[in-house]
C-alpha cells in the first residue's frame, strides 16, 4: 500500500464522515503520510485493559507518549486512569490498578475526548496495535455513533518483518516488548503502568528507526505499510 493509496482511503473516509471531530482527524493526518518519519509528529499510547476482549473488557488507563522529530519530550508525557463499570477483577494482578485507584479517574467520555484531542495531527505508535486500537475504536463508537480507524505504526509489526528477514522461525516470545527492547540494548522498566508501557514503546521505534539505517528517507505510509 503505497502513500498514495493510504492518502486515498484517508482522504475517502473524511468525506463520507458525518462526525465533524472524526473528519478533521482524518484530515489531520492526510499531511502526514509522506513526511520522513524523523521529523513527522508522533504519539506513542498504551492501555491497560480488565482484559483482552473489547467487546465485554474495559480501558482502565491510557498513557500517551508523544515523538518530536525524533525525540522524546517527556514533560509532555500523559496518563488518565478511565473509571469503569463494577470492579477490575482479578485483572489487577496483571497491572496494578486496585478498585481504590479509580476513585479519582475520568470517565470514559472524557478519556476518548482527551485522546482524539492529545493524538489530533499524530501518528499512532504501539506495540501489537490491534488489540488496543480495537478497545478504543469500541468506546469511540459507543460514545460518538461513528466508527473511527486510527491508523497505527505497530512496533510488534516491524520487528516481526526483521526478525524473519534473519530467521526461519520466531521463537516464543520473543516479539513481547521486554523482548525486543534487549535485543536493542534498551534498560527493561521494572515498573509496569500504561504510561511506561508507551515510554517503552516509543523508545523501541526510535531504535528500530536507528538500526534500519536510512530514517530520513523512511516516510509514515512506509511504516504504516510494514504494520501489516
Amino acid at each position: 500500500m503505497n502513500t498514495l493509496l493510504l492518502k486515498t482511503k484517508l482522504n475517502w473516509r473524511a468525506l463520507r464522515c458525518q462526525h465533524q471531530l472524526f473528519k478533521g482527524y482524518y484530515q489531520s493526518l492526510l499531511p502526514l503520510l509522506a513526511m520522513p518519519l524523523s521529523e513527522a509528529p508522533l504519539m506513542a499510547m498504551d492501555l491497560e485493559m480488565t482484559g483482552l476482549n473489547p467487546q465485554q473488557d474495559q480501558i482502565l488507563s491510557i498513557g500517551l507518549v508523544p515523538i518530536e522529530r525524533g525525540e522524546i519530550p517527556l514533560a509532555r508525557a500523559e496518563q488518565k486512569l478511565v473509571q469503569i463499570r463494577g470492579s477490575v477483577g482479578q485483572s489487577a494482578t496483571i497491572h496494578g490498578i486496585l478498585d481504590n485507584h479509580l476513585v479519582q479517574a475520568v470517565t470514559i467520555e472524557a478519556a476518548m475526548g482527551w485522546f482524539i484531542n492529545q493524538t489530533y495531527g499524530r501518528v499512532l505508535v504501539a506495540h501489537h496495535a490491534p488489540l488496543d486500537c480495537r478497545f478504543l475504536q469500541q468506546d469511540l463508537l459507543a460514545i460518538y455513533h461513528q466508527a473511527l480507524v486510527l491508523p497505527a505504526i505497530d512496533t510488534l509489526m516491524l520487528e516481526r518483518h526483521r526478525l524473519l528477514r534473519e530467521h526461519s522461525v520466531i521463537k516464543e516470545g520473543s516479539l513481547r516488548l521486554g523482548a525486543c527492547r534487549e535485543r536493542y540494548g534498551l534498560p527493561i522498566y521494572t515498573a509496569h503502568s500504561a504510561l511506561t508501557d508507551a515510554l517503552a514503546c516509543g523508545e523501541l521505534l526510535l531504535a528500530q528507526m536507528a538500526a534500519m539505517g536510512g530514517a530520513g528517507q523512511l516516510t509514515v505510509a512506509d511504516l504504516l505499510r510494514q504494520s501489516t
